[in-house]
């Protein structure tokens, strides 16, 4: 795990170290620019997710020091977390409740939502959307989320001055670094500046969506009217998560080990380092005492799945 942090923190920092030390031509800064941003889609599977479980280091500041990764990738580590424990891992697929099937009424996750006409098309567009999904929590999520929430319990919670100090100031952070300074200090176009930052996050927001949404929203998994429908917490991970390409250590240690997510579950706590064998152990388990465990041989399956799924939600035929 320490190895994963020092290559993600230190391609991060050596792209732009680079671009600022080499004042490089169009073409290389699109280049150091991208793998800046590819860095930070390293950062945020392997390195924010653990963290915001306390799940790196049994020492708590040392995860309170790595959260910070999202800030510095543009997203509020503090919001996120609350997102993330309260409204996904006690709900999962939850409808009204589980914060990742919010599709602001352009995708429809769940058959219990209202279907509207545009969404028998989801299937074709919701690529093009998830692309964009880092774009919308760094410009419009965070800020929702803490003055015009749509959730009770973010009504509900008040959140210390210090982490509005903290969003605004991170918010700037990434910005200035991330637009301003290629701008005033190496002098590029603001259109290839601005078309570069747009580039990376098309990569980040599709790879990351994509990770997440194909080990919950997959047409074998299922939709409960509630988080108490099971008599135990363990049935509904199991009902409501699909595991892909666990076999496949390359995916494993590019996904910051989410293709095993039903341990991530199961153990949110532990490393993710470990799910490998912890999934095999769990698989067996399951197949002993007859409880349906759900995977895909692949990622790309997985993605085919899901958009199955979407198909079938957006036409009504889902069963």
């Amino acid at each position: 795990m320490w190895t994963k942090i020092a290559v993600g923190l230190g391609v991060l920092a050596a792209s732009w170290a680079a671009i600022y030390a080499l004042h490089p031509a169009s073409g290389l800064f699109l280049a150091l620019y991208v793998l800046g941003g590819l860095a930070q889609t390293f950062l945020l599977l392997n390195i924010a997710h653990d963290s915001n479980h306390n799940a790196i280091s049994s020492d708590a500041s040392v995860n309170k020091t790595l959260n910070y990764v999202f800030d510095v990738c543009g997203i509020s580590s503090y919001m996120w977390r609350i997102l993330h424990h309260r409204g996904h891992h006690s709900c999962v697929n939850v409808h009204g409740e589980d914060d990742a099937l919010t599709g602001r009424g352009l995708l429809r996750f769940t058959p219990h939502e209202p279907l509207r006409p545009m969404q028998r098309f989801q299937h074709l567009y919701a690529l093009l959307l998830y692309a964009v999904f880092s774009l919308d929590y760094v410009f419009v999520r965070d800020f929702e989320c803490f003055f015009r929430p749509m959730h009770d319990y973010l009504r509900r919670t008040r959140h210390p001055a210090r982490e509005y100090v903290i969003l605004f100031a991170g918010k700037l952070f990434y910005l200035t670094y991330m637009l301003v300074l290629p701008v005033v200090l190496l002098h590029k176009p603001i259109l290839l500046v601005v078309g570069a930052f747009v580039l990376v996050h098309l990569i980040v927001g599709l790879s990351v969506a994509l990770v997440f949404q194909t080990t919950h929203t997959v047409d074998s998994t299922y939709f409960p009217e509630g988080r108490n429908e099971f008599e135990n917490g363990v049935y509904h991970i199991f009902a409501t998560t699909a595991d892909y390409a666990t076999t496949n250590p390359m995916v494993g240690w590019l996904a910051g080990g989410l293709n095993h997510h039903i341990v991530h579950h199961l153990c949110p706590f532990v490393c993710h380092t470990h799910y490998a064998p912890l999934t095999r152990i769990v698989k067996e388990t399951a197949e002993e005492f007859g409880v349906p465990y759900r995977q895909h041989p692949t990622m790309t399956r997985a993605v085919w799945h899901h958009l199955i799924l979407l198909k079938q939600l957006g036409n009504g035929t889902w069963s």
